[in-house]
């Protein structure tokens, strides 16, 4: 088994985990919101912390992938990148949409981490976050159709 296929099963098997994790954080997120204080708690600092990480994981090695697949570089060859549905969103928009949505979580952790208290802007950036990721998960791909 070669490099890339190591790093794409790798990729898909960081997925579900990314789908707990962005679960997690949804839960701890609106449950800080919802609370009485509104203060930033453990949980959500910690499940804050690891969505990022994740998220930055998969996308350098999505990255990767990217630019190293062959999909990709037959769909400029032919010119049918943006064209095709399939490849625009394989290779256009999933990529562009998490980093988009890594950069967002980003800024939501270090809210998170220092400030006592969380404020609707974080909370909305991080909704937003979510969104592009659930906006760009394969979800066909992964559970099928």
């Amino acid at each position: 088994m070669d490099f890339y296929k190591i790093l794409l099963n790798a990729h898909k098997g960081f997925g579900y985990l990314e789908l707990l994790l962005v679960t997690l954080f949804i839960i701890a997120l609106l449950a800080t919101m919802f609370g009485f204080s509104g203060k930033v708690n453990k949980f959500l600092k910690k499940t804050t912390l690891f969505t990022m990480i994740f998220f930055h994981v998969q996308f350098l090695a999505g990255l990767f992938l990217l630019f190293v697949s062959p999909g990709v570089k037959a769909a400029l060859a032919s010119g049918t990148l943006m064209s095709d549905a399939y490849a625009r969103f394989q290779y256009v928009e999933h990529p562009f949409s998490m980093l988009i949505a890594a950069v967002l979580m980003t800024i939501v952790n270090k809210k998170v981490k220092s400030n006592d208290t969380i404020s609707i802007g974080v909370v909305i950036m991080g909704l937003i976050a979510v969104g592009l990721f659930a906006f760009a998960f394969p979800w066909t791909r992964v559970f099928g159709a």
